[in-house]
């Protein structure tokens, strides 16, 4: 069912001093442990996360037989879909910029020759 090397959902279940629990779903489980957080010196994880948190995690290792998974957070940006995101991709993608650019430079430059 899961594969390393997959991005999947899950949530939060338990916060310890040496790593994170996840639910994946009824049968999967898996721990971020306290090294795969970040890439600094993490001295408590409950800085990254809440229990109940839904967050996005990268699979390093899948254990059928337990049912479990070894998962990491480190390089990923597992909390995408946070209400803090201020930018929103439009479907115009980047052409308003493109469309502005023109002004932009024209007022800047004038603003610089005063």
């Amino acid at each position: 069912m899961y594969k390393k090397g997959d991005i999947v959902e899950g949530k939060v279940t338990g916060i310890e001093e040496y790593g994170i629990f996840i639910s994946l779903d009824n049968e999967y489980n898996g721990l971020i442990h306290i090294s795969e957080i970040t890439r600094g010196y993490v001295t408590n994880p409950n800085k990254y996360v809440n229990i109940g948190d839904i967050i996005y995690v990268y699979i390093l290792d899948v254990n059928e037989k337990d049912k479990q998974l070894i998962l990491s957070i480190k390089n990923i940006n597992y909390k995408y879909n946070d209400e803090k995101v201020l930018v929103k991709e439009s479907i115009r993608g980047f052409l308003p910029l493109h469309e502005k650019l023109k002004d932009w430079t024209t007022e800047k430059l004038k603003e610089l020759d005063k």
